[in-house]
């Protein structure tokens, strides 16, 4: 027997934000299944029990396998869910975003179709980086030379700190042990940047294609907002991990890591940055104060918005019925 349309999904005041959730939960070689509100994960050592509305992702690694309920309970509850390679390297699929609202994505698309406004969010993006210099006035040109200057002086200075030497940056696509220690740190580290930059973006609702730096990847908006902390967090945290030795340095990275973003708080934070850049200050306060609402309106002229489920022709006998069904429509 179905039981579609049975269980109400819970309404988005229910859920739980973005920044309160777990930045991502890795499983792999188990069973997924659901118990009441919660996911268990199953294998030969015995069975977890998850909150799924503590959950901003959900990566599904090598080896496990996944019921149409939890799919079910996640669903509901906003998670998102993101099929990965083994501890999270490779991306494969995902599903829902966490937000019931197009206003980021609709800010994000209007920015980005305005060659000005564009350009306006790059400057915005080496402000944050660099809160030291001005951009205004900067060309793009000038934008990127003086962000790999920048990005010279940080491994330097991190090479000087922590007595790492630094022979400059070496990554070669697909071959992760070709370069030294440090550029291994690195190189994970900005992985699991993109990892947790993507699930924020999604979970927000915003395209990862859109960059405003970055341009022509399906991840360019990812990339924009991973590169935001890298100078900061991804860059330092690697000359660490490396400054303790080179063995197994890509897993150290990822743990050492998943500890910093817990320390700072960086989910808020993303959260927080992004709606700086793509709206204005007075959006971005509505949205934080709005992220509960589930309205659908229909566009009119002018830019209006006007009510839906309404019919705009006027009233009418049949209004508000659907004849074959004999339902409210």
């Amino acid at each position: 027997m179905t039981t579609v349309s049975k269980r109400p999904a819970p309404s988005p005041r229910q859920l739980t934000r973005t920044g309160d959730r777990l930045s991502f939960i890795y499983l792999e070689r188990c069973t997924v299944h659901r118990d009441a509100n919660a996911i268990t994960a199953q294998d030969g050592e015995g069975t977890t029990h998850i909150p799924s509305a503590t959950i901003g992702t959900l990566l599904l690694g090598p080896g496990t396998r996944i019921t149409h309920q939890a799919m079910s309970v996640l669903g509901e509850t906003g998670a998102a869910v993101c099929w990965v390679g083994e501890h999270g390297v490779r991306y494969y699929a995902s599903g829902r975003a966490l937000s019931r609202s197009s206003a980021l994505m609709e800010a994000q698309a209007q920015q980005w179709a305005n060659p000005r406004s564009r350009l306006a969010v790059a400057r915005e993006m080496y402000r944050l980086r660099f809160p030291d210099e001005d951009p205004v006035g900067l060309t793009r040109r000038e934008l990127l030379g003086r962000e790999g200057r920048r990005m010279k002086v940080c491994y330097r200075a991190e090479s000087a700190r922590t007595g790492v030497p630094w022979r400059g940056r070496r990554y070669v696509p697909g071959d992760f042990s070709a370069g030294d220690a440090v550029n291994q740190a690195i190189t994970a580290a900005a992985q699991c940047m993109y990892g947790i930059a993507h699930a924020v973006v999604t979970s927000l609702g915003c395209s990862p294609a859109l960059g405003f730096v970055h341009s022509g990847h399906e991840l360019s908006f990812v990339l924009d907002i991973a590169d935001l902390y890298k100078t900061e967090i991804g860059i330092p945290l690697a000359f660490d991990t490396a400054s303790e030795g080179e063995e197994d340095v890509g897993s150290r990275t990822r743990r050492a890591l998943r500890d910093r973003i817990n320390e700072t708080s960086l989910l808020n934070r993303c959260v927080d940055d992004i709606r700086r850049l793509l709206l204005a200050p007075d959006q971005a306060k509505a949205a934080a104060l709005g992220d509960d609402q589930d309205i659908a309106t229909l566009q009119s002229d002018g830019g209006h918005h006007v009510p839906s489920g309404v019919n705009h022709d006027g009233p009418d006998e049949y209004e508000g019925w659907n004849l074959v069904g004999g339902e409210t429509w």
